[in-house]
């Protein structure tokens, strides 16, 4: 049996853990049954938003004549994008073990427990007194063996299909959608009920239904009830809700319905450690299981499923096993965006919650035509949405959907994490005609509606 002091499940977020653990004279084991970088640069956010760009040029071009101008598009080589994206996916693993000193061992394998701290990879026993399951998710299975799920176009190892039919109403489905629709590959996007982004505020996922469909053919209230997969095509029959059968034929099938635990890989039975019914691994204040130095982060733990959290409790971790530091971490706001055409981002309650948990909130929405770099979009659907607490000028939740919004959502945040008063927004001095000041007109309407607010 090989000792260490740290090892590692899960080579994504935790490779910076290992490396650094390592450079500060630990030894460590870090395990990986796939590619070392993890889900986010091989198979999710990353070569996900290289492929959006492709999709924000091809729709500008397409909607040029907006700006009075006559464009079109001759050719898109579908082939030549997913080779690029291929490319890049190719140099991430080398590249993340390329960050281990001599300190650090790496294992290419399943982990397994055989106890609370011994962990079996390939045959191999290893044991350490700390160790950290970062072990994240997979996608929910496909319900055809030939169809995809995202795992399956990250990379693409097969030949770009000319049609495909995506399963789905979430971020992973919609941003999808949106770029084999934008790179004219026929698309047809199957949602079971009449949401789509249902856990966005409900006013931003209007919006969003609206501008979408303009684009990408979606079947609402439709599910699969037949899959026949004959001469390299998926004849599929749809079910509608009011019990009506259509046919449908494309060339590709992807499920993009969500994610589950990897927990069930790990042998955990075999320990102390206490998985929740949903199979995700539970966790206290600072991120510790059941069992004492045994450490789960990330998208195993199910409670923020963002790389951006990950990389944020990795670092905790970090400072706990390097460093002894023992403060509990507890996210202040935890934002998201959605890459799709629209752009969504948005952060804390959204109106629905509010309403639910009976908080008291103003409410208030306000277009972005007030900027004219705004306005030099030539889009009337930009919005911002603000939920105040009427008493303290607490921004509650903050909801942007238009280009940029993720970025510009960063300026609500830096005022949310350091002294979180919607007023701050009002009274800065903004860049003129920046697209940022587009907030201005939305933070003087919510600190007038809070004036006006009788609870």
């Amino acid at each position: 049996m090989k000792t260490y002091d740290i090892i590692i499940i899960g080579a994504g977020r935790g490779s910076n853990l290992a490396k650094n653990a390592g450079k500060a004279g630990k030894k460590v084991a870090i395990i990986e049954k796939s590619a070392f970088g993890g889900t986010c640069p091989n198979r999710g956010c990353v070569p996900s938003k290289l492929l959006i760009g492709y999709a924000e040029v091809s729709r500008a071009i397409k909607d040029a004549s907006r700006h009075f101008i006559d464009a079109s598009i001759n050719a898109i080589d579908v082939q030549k994008i997913f080779e690029d994206t291929n490319h890049y996916i190719s140099t991430i693993d080398p590249a993340y073990r390329s960050k281990f000193n001599e300190n650090v061992d790496t294992y290419d394998g399943a982990a397994s427990f055989l106890s609370n701290y011994v962990v079996e990879v390939n045959g191999q026993k290893l044991s350490a007194p700390k160790i950290v399951i970062a072990t994240g998710t997979r996608p929910i299975k496909a319900e055809h063996a030939k169809a995809w799920t995202s795992d399956d176009i990250f990379p693409l190892m097969s030949d770009v299909p000319k049609s495909i039919t995506i399963v789905g109403s979430g971020f992973i489905a919609c941003e999808l959608a949106n770029f084999f629709d934008a790179v004219d590959i026929k698309t047809k996007l199957l949602v079971r009920s009449q949401s789509i982004l249902k856990n966005e505020d409900e006013e931003i996922s209007a919006i969003f239904k609206k501008e979408f469909t303009s684009h990408v053919d979606v079947a609402f209230d439709t599910c699969i009830k037949d899959i026949k997969h004959e001469n390299n095509a998926f004849h599929l029959t749809l079910i509608n809700k009011d019990g009506s059968l259509t046919s449908h034929t494309s060339e590709a099938l992807l499920y993009a319905t969500g994610r589950v635990a990897n927990s069930d890989t790990l042998n955990l039975q075999n320990t102390d450690i206490k998985v929740k019914a949903n199979g995700f691994i539970d966790r206290d204040e600072n991120f510790e299981t059941a069992v004492d130095g045994v450490y789960v982060v990330g998208d195993a733990s199910g409670e923020h499923m963002l790389q951006h959290a990950a990389a944020a409790e990795v670092n905790h971790v970090q400072k706990i096993l390097l460093e002894e530091k023992k403060t509990p971490l507890k996210f202040k706001y935890m934002p998201h965006a959605v890459f799709s055409h629209p752009e969504i981002a948005s952060v804390g309650l959204t109106e629905q919650k509010a309403k639910a948990k009976g908080i008291e909130y103003v409410s208030i929405s306000k277009g972005w035509n007030a900027s004219a770099k705004a306005q030099s979009l030539r889009l009337k659907y930009p919005r911002t949405k603000f939920l105040i607490n009427p008493k303290t000028y607490e921004i509650l939740g903050a909801h942007l959907i238009g280009p940029q919004s993720a970025t510009m959502m960063h300026q609500v945040l830096s005022i949310m994490h350091i002294d979180n008063d919607i007023r701050h927004l009002k009274e800065m001095l903004y860049i003129h005609p920046a697209l940022s000041e587009a907030l201005l007109p939305a933070a003087v309407k919510a600190v007038a509606a809070v004036k006006k607010a009788t609870f």
